[in-house]
């Protein structure tokens, strides 16, 4: 696996995979892989020629208070488990690589639907961020496909829309949740859970498939749903973000009758806020069990 620090260096590689026919996919990451990124790359690697990875810690989607400072690097052990899957190439730019002209004055790439709700409500400007680094990352690598992961559902909703918006030859793919042997949605930031409430962390996905299968099953009064949902959370001793029973594709309020139905669920331990989501096909009766 090659390694390039600078957009230039990378560029004038790409240039010759392109100039020979390759497909390129690409995984955008923060870094501190675990499995369920590394199925990112298996994935990229069964529809492409060549699998670009980027690694990058982006402020711009960061808060006032939030863990920026704190977010795991292990850039060595990043490159021994991208080497391991087969990732041809790794981006790996410094701030000032990606941000040249500093954070403040940066033209920023807004997506004017979907990113006031769920994680945007809590999260003012993360998706701004998102939505201006993806571009640039897009930009730079030019990929035929990029693949994102369920577990941020919102985010790859937002992904959609800009691309579509853009005008961006690139196809948005998704890949699966992998989760802990509990039902635990992997990321990055499990790290952070204490483990006094580790045991306890699965009532979020537990409580997402008692609402599926509620909503299977018939119930169509999704606020109770939402409030009986936020209790159980609760019960465990966990403070609820948001618990929202979502048009998959708009992320509205779902109406009663919806076809299409993703339940999105946020909360915070005492120093990690953990997300997840499942989606629903009433016309398939079918449920994502990732």
């Amino acid at each position: 696996m090659k390694i390039f620090h600078t957009i230039k260096g990378l560029r004038d590689e790409l240039k010759k995979c392109r100039k020979t026919g390759l497909r390129i996919g690409f995984v955008p990451t923060m870094g501190n892989l675990h499995d369920a990124h590394i199925e990112l790359v298996k994935t990229a690697r069964q529809h492409n020629d060549i699998v670009v990875c980027s690694i990058f810690v982006n402020a711009l989607q960061f808060g006032l208070n939030e863990d920026w400072d704190r977010y795991p690097r292990t850039i060595r052990d990043d490159v021994d488990k991208l080497t391991a899957a087969g990732c041809d190439y790794l981006f790996h730019p410094a701030d000032s690589e990606m941000y040249p002209n500093g954070l403040d004055t940066q033209t920023r790439v807004i997506c004017a639907t979907m990113t006031d709700i769920l994680c945007g409500a809590s999260r003012p400007g993360h998706f701004e961020g998102v939505t201006t680094v993806v571009t640039k990352l897009f930009n730079i690598v030019q990929p035929d496909e990029a693949i994102f992961g369920i577990k941020d559902y919102q985010q790859l909703a937002v992904i959609r829309r800009m691309t579509e918006d853009l005008c961006m030859d690139i196809k948005i793919t998704a890949a699966p949740i992998h989760r802990e042997t509990d039902g635990l949605a992997m990321s990055s930031r499990n790290g952070y859970i204490s483990a006094v409430e580790r045991p306890r962390v699965s009532v979020l996905y537990e409580t997402l498939q008692w609402m599926v299968e509620s909503v299977r099953n018939g119930e169509r009064d999704f606020t109770q749903l939402e409030e009986q949902g936020r209790q159980r959370i609760v019960e465990q001793g966990f403070r609820v973000d948001y618990l929202s029973v979502c048009n998959s594709k708009s992320l509205e309020p779902a109406a009663v009758d919806d076809d299409e139905i993703t339940i999105l669920g946020a909360m915070y331990t005492e120093s990690a806020r953990l997300i997840d989501n499942l989606s629903l096909s009433l016309t398939r009766g079918e449920s994502n069990a990732h």
